[in-house]
């Protein structure tokens, strides 16, 4: 009975009371999630391994992974003559630049008034056929509040005079434009229920920043941690090992922008100490991929100095955890200048590069004066910039080592396990902790070293690194970074890089079963990582041969090929959206151009799934069941009612 509820759960619900003060609202309340089970299961869209491809990034949410241009197909089919329904679309994905390119003509042609609300009409036939699938609480959340009564009228669709004389008041100011661009960001923002990141944001591409702001602009965004996500976050804390290496990636792939003007961070310290140190170097080795403003040479000795001190920084970390077994890894005091070689795993091999006047043979892993002076000024620069502090704390907040949606396990790269498929165990926190547990320890410790920051840089800010490159970490999944390696040894012995077991093991679905157990999945479990592209010009397949794991890396920046994955998850199945390259707004807008992607259906279901069918109905019925205890509660006069 109610009047015999425990203090804690009488306590609890006063605390739903403050949100629901009245018998009334909770019987409303409760109505309305329980209809809400009835709707289709929300469509989910996840994507991995971004690598700083911002403009391709913004296009494949803009056209909902080639989703949008089919509805819009579907709904206006025959309606509009070719050029106006290529202009339709141009104005749907990129609203702002299309009008500016459009918005002259049209002016000109005195159809202003006509044209935006023709346009806005046209927007809410698309809204209508995705209003469908959500509760209106939800549609009216997206609905910019300025332009409410517009859009509750087109809604409607009853009085098209109506429309027209709000929009030519709008005209008037101005301000009609705003309308559609909005109506384009609305017809987005119902396209995708969620947006899931399965990791690596940055690195090899133009713009990381711009990634995340895009991503941030989005109405439900949720990520999975990469491995390139960990060395971002251990820069903006100031960890040198971290720091070294993005600063090393941006000199490699000549993205310097995303440091300067992104996020205010100085590279002079860097020419500074090449001019001083590497002025004459050829750096041959070092030659840096695609182009960009600074002398190629000049950026060449950068990365050659960065990558010098990164070894460095890394040496003496690995010297700080003999629980890591890195120590093989500390390469620099093996270096022998007076030979010109180098030995690796008990092996000599001649350098390739010898020009190493940094070095120090008596204290191999000690920064130069130079050196010295480059880094401190570096450090500052990282930690300073309020808007890579805006960037990693979102992205720590949104985050996590791994997820689940149902019977889909999502996580970035992998579980360590041995040649027999049992997960292999790392000690973390003086706990030796495998499979679930080790994400989930991890997980801790990258949340710890964010609320830490940079006033107490520990072994909490190493671990950072350990997941960008450790052998067991769950975000990498090979036996070394073979950096080094890659730069000053021809022996290409030397430069393999073994991945883990899993990789292999992903074909047998059996293995798959067990590792979905983990994460108290049942047998139906998907599992699905990115981090390793697939190689389709090679004739790899995202889907594994056992059928129940798929890699959804699909080599989306131009670095590695321009082509890339969407994994859909739908009601009534999972699809796979393959992407061709992009080639710009502007060939959107005057051209037509878009990525149409070659859609494969990875998995199908007996029966459409409601959100009812859903974990997230699960716990919708646990807060139907705590409003009716409230309800309960109100009327026997355990809880008052306030209103």
């Amino acid at each position: 009975m109610p009047h015999q509820m425990s203090e804690e759960r009488v306590e609890a619900l006063q605390v739903l009371a403050a949100q629901f003060p009245t018998a009334e609202q909770a019987i409303v309340e409760a109505a309305a999630l329980g209809a809400k089970l009835t709707l289709p299961m929300g469509v989910v869209h996840v994507i991995s391994d971004i690598h700083g491809e911002d403009a391709k990034l913004r296009h494949v949410i803009n056209n909902s992974s080639g989703a949008l241009r089919t509805l819009v197909d579907q709904v206006l089919a025959g309606r509009l003559p070719p050029e106006e329904h290529a202009r339709f679309l141009a104005v749907l994905y990129y609203p702002r630049e299309a009008i500016n390119t459009f918005a002259k003509g049209i002016i000109e042609g005195g159809r202003r008034v006509d044209w935006v609300a023709q346009t806005i009409t046209l927007q809410f036939e698309i809204v209508k056929a995705l209003r469908r699938t959500y509760r209106r609480d939800h549609f009216e959340r997206l609905v910019p509040a300025v332009y409410r009564e517009l859009f509750m009228e087109l809604g409607s669709g009853l009085r098209p005079a109506y429309v027209r004389e709000l929009v030519a008041g709008l005209a008037r100011f101005d301000r009609d434009w705003g309308a559609v661009r909005a109506g384009a960001r609305l017809i987005r923002n119902l396209c995708c229920d969620e947006l899931l990141v399965a990791g690596d944001l940055g690195d090899r591409g133009p713009r990381m920043d711009r990634v995340i702001d895009t991503l941030m602009r989005q109405p439900r965004v949720s990520l999975l941690w990469g491995n390139h996500d960990m060395i971002w976050l251990g820069a903006h804390l100031g960890h040198e090992p971290c720091l070294l290496t993005v600063l090393r990636f941006s000199a490699r792939y000549r993205c310097a922008a995303q440091l300067e003007e992104g996020y205010g961070i100085m590279t002079t310290p860097i020419e500074r100490l090449v001019q001083s140190v590497y002025a004459d170097d050829p750096a041959e080795r070092f030659i840096p991929k695609g182009q960009g403003y600074r002398d190629q040479r000049t950026v060449a000795r950068m990365q050659k100095a960065l990558a010098i001190m990164q070894f460095k920084a890394e040496g003496r970390m690995i010297e700080r955890h003999p629980e890591w077994n890195l120590s093989h890894r500390r390469l620099l005091h093996r270096i022998d200048l007076a030979k010109g070689t180098v030995t690796i795993d008990g092996v000599e091999h001649p350098l390739l590069d010898t020009n190493l006047p940094t070095i120090n043979p008596d204290d191999p892993y000690a920064y130069s004066p130079e050196e010295q002076a480059c880094i401190d000024r570096l450090r500052e620069s990282f930690t300073r910039s309020m808007r890579l502090r805006e960037h990693m704390e979102w992205m720590v907040r949104r985050g996590g080592m791994w997820t689940r949606r149902d019977d889909v396990l999502l996580f970035h790269a992998c579980v360590p396990v041995d040649s027999a498929g049992r997960p292999l165990s790392l000690d973390v926190d003086g706990r030796a902790v495998a499979g679930r547990e080790l994400m989930d320890a991890l997980g801790s410790v990258v949340r710890r070293a964010m609320r830490k920051r940079w006033f107490n840089l520990d072994s909490d800010a190493d671990w950072l690194w350990y997941m960008w490159g450790g052998p067991l970490s769950p975000l990498f999944g090979k036996d070394k970074l073979a950096t080094f390696e890659s730069y000053f040894v021809a022996d290409k012995e030397a430069l393999k890089e073994n991945k883990n077991p899993y990789f292999e093991l992903m074909h047998d679905a059996d293995f798959i079963r067990r590792i979905g157990r983990l994460f108290g999945c049942g047998d139906d479990v998907l599992v699905v990582n990115g981090h390793v592209p697939v190689k389709v010009e090679k004739g790899e397949q995202p889907l594994k041969r056992g059928g129940n794991a798929i890699t959804i890396d699909g080599a989306f920046s131009q670095a590695y090929g321009d082509r890339g994955f969407t994994l859909v998850l739908k009601p009534d199945r999972v699809e796979l959206a393959e992407h061709s390259a992009f080639t710009s707004v502007q060939d959107v807008i005057t051209s037509g151009a878009d990525i149409v992607p070659k859609i494969t259906t990875v998995r199908t279901y007996p029966a459409a799934r409601t959100i009812g069918d859903t974990h997230a109905g699960a716990s919708i019925r646990r807060k139907i069941h705590a409003l009716e205890d409230l309800v309960a509660a109100y009327h026997n006069g355990v809880v008052p009612e306030q209103g």
